[in-house]
């Protein structure tokens, strides 16, 4: 399960430009799925088992990232952001820009504090005002590699194991989501009913990829896999309560009900399952993050979801933290959730 999670997150998708996090998740559900398919926009549908319900379980493949808008004289790259970040987490960062020729690597700089003016050094750092550096002096250098305006910017960040089962990477929001859509499909042996297993597209950037998957399957529920907020110094209790080894999240209200607002049913549903299976879990409320459950469960006439999230540090960023704990008990608690139907 390690192997695989290092695999998806060290693999590069920003937002719009997922092929190479699709190209994976096509070839593992093709082993444990009795169809695989990816529509118009670029989602990832794995089918297995037929009959009622129909559930569309979800897990965004793309990441955060960065776009090339412009090449200066002297060679640098500028760029603007794809999905939201916290502008001083870019700051020094080194990063993949993928272009038709292969990837290119950088590094994220800024003004030497050496030539600051003072006032210079007690100002927030701006994404606008960093810029790429790959080694050119000119633009005819940058251009020869194959940069142009338009190619996707990723960071180059690997995959690390930390004390315990606690694993810190990039992009593990929501790669974690998608190695339990993997998992799962992995452990179902002949469902009664029918599971489809959907990698999304462009979560980060307004939840497209689920809203043109959930039109097309008309589910007859929703179960969204995603990452939220863990305990860490610089947040209050009553904003994060989900602890890293604690079991999964269920999440009732998202967004302070901007986004997903859970089905009571199916809430009460996997709660009941996890206590009855002594499987650990924990509940959250929040003012702040959606997922990909926020457009799915007001699509077409309606459809009930709840969200099974991963308790995470540091989430938009390129060291994110989890606990590996956390998505055994999520696997397990989604594999009764499934058999109860």
């Amino acid at each position: 399960m390690k192997d695989l999670l290092k695999k998806l997150s060290e693999a590069h998708g920003a937002s719009g430009y997922e092929e190479n996090v699709a190209k994976i998740m096509v070839e593992e559900l093709s082993l444990v799925s009795d169809s695989v398919e990816i529509d118009k926009i670029g989602n990832v549908i794995a089918t297995k088992g037929t009959g009622d319900p129909k559930i569309m379980i979800a897990a965004h493949m793309d990441e955060i990232g960065f776009v090339v808008q412009h090449i200066d004289d002297k060679g640098f790259i500028w760029f603007i952001l794809i999905g939201g970040f916290y502008d001083p987490t870019i700051f020094n960062s080194r990063v993949v820009i993928h272009t038709v020729k292969g990837e290119v690597f950088g590094v994220v700089g800024s003004k030497p504090p050496h030539l600051m003016e003072a006032e210079e050094k007690n100002k927030p750092i701006k994404w606008n005002e960093l810029f790429i550096d790959i080694g050119c002096n000119s633009k005819k250098e940058t251009e020869n590699l194959g940069i142009n305006i338009g190619d996707s910017i990723t960071f180059d960040q690997s995959f690390r194991m930390l004390d315990r089962d606690t694993v810190t990477g990039k992009s593990m929001d929501n790669r974690v989501g998608c190695l339990m859509l993997i998992e799962l499909m992995k452990r179902l042996n002949n469902p009664k009913c029918t599971i489809c297993a959907v990698a999304t597209v462009q979560e980060e950037v307004g939840l497209k990829g689920a809203r043109v998957a959930a039109s097309k399957l008309k589910p007859d529920y929703g179960v969204i896999l995603d990452v939220t907020f863990g305990i860490q110094p610089g947040v209050k209790d009553r904003e994060v309560n989900a602890r890293l080894g604690k079991g999964p999240v269920i999440t009732y209200v998202e967004a302070g009900g901007k986004g997903l607002m859970a089905d009571p049913k199916l809430s009460k549903k996997i709660i009941d399952i996890a206590k009855t299976n002594n499987i650990p879990y924990q509940i959250e409320v929040t003012h702040g993050g959606m997922t990909d459950g926020a457009i799915m469960y007001i699509t077409g006439e309606g459809i009930p979801c709840i969200s099974v999230g991963i308790p995470t540090r540091y989430i938009h960023s390129p060291v994110e933290v989890l606990d590996i704990d956390d998505v055994k008990a999520g696997i397990v608690l989604l594999m009764k959730f499934i058999e109860s139907f």
